[in-house]
């Protein structure tokens, strides 16, 4: 009898692909390390995700994408881009709830295997000098309050890096060398709570 080899499906942007580190410093890939030393058995993941990208733009990405049928986890991560281009909440709000649903669809409709995670605050990083990191925060909290509640609503996990994100205030060492995304060390955090989630159904 053959072990089942658990499918990750990755939905993002540039905090996906993991800008700035080697592929397998990434958040998803980070992740199957964790899983994988603890006996389960994931292929590698699959990543739709660009750096700049919109919900808009991964949405229709996604819907030109040739992907398999289901997979047995979907993780999402996005918004920095409607945020950082001044894009509208109630915009992000549909667009989110559309990208929502379709990870629900593509998880074989499985709420609780798809995995939300926050908005990271790029207004504390040396890329945001110059600008007013506290109207960036507040543009941030609200574009979360947005995603949660479309979590909730639809009863997906929710996992808040933004707080983690955010103490790269005093700690250089969260950080890529671009001075904007974030380092191996930063996303290993994100790693290990994402894991947890995964782990407590892949049992």
């Amino acid at each position: 009898m053959t072990k089942h080899h658990f499918t990750l499906l990755a939905l993002g942007d540039s905090y996906t692909i993991g800008e700035s580190v080697p592929l397998h410093e990434s958040f998803p890939y980070q992740t199957l390390q964790l899983l994988r030393q603890n006996g389960l058995h994931f292929h590698a993941p699959e990543i739709v995700a660009q750096t700049g990208w919109t919900t808009f733009e991964l949405a229709e990405q996604i819907l030109h994408t040739k992907l398999d049928e289901h997979y047995d986890f979907v993780t999402l991560l996005i918004g920095v881009n409607n945020q950082y281009r001044g894009l509208s909440a109630e915009d992000y709000k549909t667009d989110f709830e559309f990208l929502v649903k379709k990870a629900i669809h593509l998880a074989d409709e499985k709420n609780n295997h798809v995995i939300v995670l926050s908005v990271p605050d790029w207004g504390v990083t040396p890329f945001a000098k110059g600008k007013d990191a506290k109207k960036i925060a507040s543009a941030i909290d609200a574009f979360n309050a947005v995603n949660k509640n479309i979590s909730v609503q639809h009863k997906v996990h929710y996992v808040d890096v933004t707080k983690s994100t955010r103490e790269a205030t005093g700690d250089s060492s969260l950080l890529a060398v671009d001075g904007l995304h974030y380092s191996a060390k930063e996303y290993a955090k994100w790693a290990k709570e994402v894991a947890v989630v995964i782990e407590s159904m892949a049992k």
